[in-house]
């Protein structure tokens, strides 16, 4: 019963806490969203009573081509870039982050060859790339978890646990800044329209395998190396997901020694813990069996005899 009771408080604490992030999210965003729309109106208005020879249907019309069009990364405008969507570079990054889970939604295919081609490509594509990073997981933790530990443990003479805490610590501030820091200011000097804070949202978001894609790197016109600078973006994005990763595990193994997860996971079962062995086991199997009597008249064990 305890079990199902701290079920239903888990449930209810996310429910409340999704609903806290929307009331948030609602109320720092739907005021810029009205301003925004007032002043698209208002240019639409301007630009027609400046211009009496377009009919507003009409325009209407080539706005919704113009904006369907750049959802699929396609753009009529001046400075955007006339290199494709669909180069090798370009569509390397897209399938790195298409089996990563990443997805920006950027650039999409657009035909419905491609779009059947990237069901079945993530298919084999996305437990392909889980298992690598489970590998890749696997030995990257005996290298930079356990003989660190074990090292200070063993050489030092420290405390398991507190080795252990300091160990994820250090962990987390060296890959919060060569994975975080360190590439956002590269974005930042890369990207001339990003800030920091915007390359800083866009490797949280990215490395999180949220990607909300309103941020997407090499998009801008003229860039330098624009290809090689994408592959560079590919390589990153797998590189830090081993890294997110590599800090989850580790905290993982730290929250089991101090039993951090005893409070998250839910209990067993009274009823499991009291249960006998269906099988039995070795110590009974050597222990010496009882000498057998015969059975007397009406001494079968019945119903009766049952504990309950």
């Amino acid at each position: 019963m305890k079990s199902w009771v701290l079920l239903c408080l888990l449930v209810s604490s996310y429910l409340l806490y999704l609903l806290l992030g929307a009331l948030v999210v609602s109320t720092i965003e739907a005021p810029y969203e009205r301003r925004l729309r007032t002043d698209l109106l208002e240019l639409k208005q301007q630009f027609l009573a400046e211009s009496p020879c377009i009919n507003e249907s009409d325009l209407e019309k080539f706005l919704s081509k113009v904006i369907n069009a750049n959802k699929f990364g396609v753009s009529i405008l001046n400075n955007a870039t006339n290199e494709s969507r669909w180069d090798l570079a370009s569509s390397f990054f897209f399938s790195s982050t298409l089996v990563t889970t990443v997805g920006y939604g950027y650039t999409t295919p657009l035909s419905d060859t491609g779009k059947a081609f990237c069901i079945f490509y993530a298919l084999v594509g996305v437990p392909f790339t889980m298992l690598v990073l489970t590998a890749a997981i696997q030995r990257l933790m005996a290298i930079v978890t356990h003989k660190p530990i074990q090292y200070f443990q063993m050489h030092h003479g420290y405390d398991h646990k507190s080795v252990t805490k300091y160990h994820f610590v250090v962990l987390l501030i060296v890959v919060f800044t060569f994975f975080l820091l360190v590439p956002s200011a590269i974005f930042n000097a890369i990207e001339n329209t990003w800030s920091f804070l915007d390359a800083f949202y866009f490797c949280f978001i990215s490395l999180c395998t949220i990607g909300l894609g309103d941020y997407v790197p090499g998009e801008q016109s003229d860039q330098f190396l624009r290809q090689l600078y994408k592959v560079s973006v590919a390589f990153y994005l797998f590189l830090g997901l081993l890294s997110m990763l590599l800090v989850l595990q580790t905290f993982h193994k730290a929250a089991d020694l101090h039993g951090l997860t005893d409070l998250l996971f839910l209990p067993h079962l009274a009823e499991q813990e009291d249960q006998e062995p269906i099988l039995e086991t070795t110590n009974s199997i050597s222990r010496d069996p009882e000498p057998k009597k015969p059975l007397a008249f009406n001494s079968q064990p019945g119903y009766e005899s049952i504990n309950r």
